[in-house]
């Protein structure tokens, strides 16, 4: 066969330059209960994040390592919701349901690359409790500002360069159609599944990612939690086996939540889940656990909450000077 037969079919290999995303079909009104409810949550969780960086900045008390690394994660949380939930209300308005190739992988290496640092960081903050429960005497000199400061930079680069590799790997898949994502967001299930060349390389290579990413990070906070807990009840005082997991329970709620969801989406040796099934539980990921995060650490944290109480006894306290 001649090289000019071939390029019809190489270039039909390459046609589809932009996907459509489905959202979630259903009636008018349940299109506009899910507007609302994803708009009301993604100002919470914007709100929410950035009150914790705010009163991290603003409060001494709360300059030491654990809320540093918290105010990592509020700022992760901020742009990992961001990366879709604005397109998906766009999706529901039915103003911005098509998206190019290069937007899609786009959107794809930031949710992967944050929700990898996610995991990383989440690791970071369980060794850190391990270091402060464990080994008190030490721990200021152990989990100084510098070391601290390398731990998050570390788990930023880490996150950002595990799904550079798989990033290049999907840029590299043809799609010939059809070019509907049943999704709201550009999934790499979604992706493979449309892709009309051979996956079994991209698939092996995304379950060795997750592996490393996932398990890893969740063996690290496993174990670090498994020290903290059997330190805890070897504390002789009620009262101060209470304090200390009082330190802890905060950030122990937030990775149950995370790695439950996280597991189930990306651990597996093969992408032939349910479709539909991916997009709730990525509903849980992108819209839920961002809100749930700054709530979570507010609500559990004794030193938050008096940080909080103080911040707004001096907003009050301003106005009534002002009046």
């Amino acid at each position: 066969m001649s090289d000019t037969s071939l390029k019809p079919k190489m270039a039909q290999l390459h046609s589809v330059q932009e996907f459509i995303l489905l959202g979630f079909p259903g009636t008018w009104y349940f299109q506009i209960f899910l507007i609302v409810v994803f708009s009301v949550m993604y100002f919470l969780t914007i709100i929410g994040n950035m009150s914790i960086i705010a009163l991290v900045r603003t409060h001494p008390r709360l300059h030491t390592p654990m809320y540093f690394f918290l105010c990592n994660l509020s700022f992760l949380e901020i742009w990992y919701t961001t990366a879709c939930v604005p397109k998906a209300i766009g999706i529901m308005l039915g103003t911005s349901q098509t998206i190019s190739f290069t937007v899609c992988l786009l959107q794809l290496f930031f949710l992967l690359s944050m929700g990898s640092t996610e995991c990383f960081l989440l690791a970071v903050m369980a060794y850190d409790r391990y270091l402060a429960i464990c080994h008190p005497l030490h721990y200021s000199s152990l989990m100084n500002r510098t070391f601290s400061a390398h731990l998050a930079l570390l788990s930023w680069l880490c996150g950002f360069l595990a799904i550079s590799v798989l990033a290049t790997l999907i840029s590299r898949l043809s799609f010939c159609g059809p070019k509907v994502i049943n999704h709201f967001l550009c999934d790499i299930d979604a992706l493979i599944a449309l892709s009309c060349t051979d996956t079994c390389f991209v698939e092996l290579a995304t379950f060795i990612v997750s592996i490393i990413v996932v398990v890893i990070s969740c063996v690290i906070t496993l174990v670090s939690y498994i020290h903290i807990i059997s330190t805890i009840l070897r504390i002789p005082s009620s009262e101060g086996r209470q304090k200390a997991f009082s330190t802890c329970s905060a950030h122990l709620t937030v990775v149950t939540i995370w790695y439950s969801s996280t597991i189930f989406l990306y651990v597996k040796p093969s992408a032939q889940n349910s479709l539909d099934l991916n997009k709730t539980i990525n509903i849980f990921n992108t819209v839920v656990t961002p809100l749930l995060n700054p709530f979570i650490y507010t609500l559990r944290n004794k030193e938050v909450k008096e940080a909080m109480r103080k911040a707004l006894r001096r907003m009050l306290s301003g106005k009534r000077i002002k009046l």
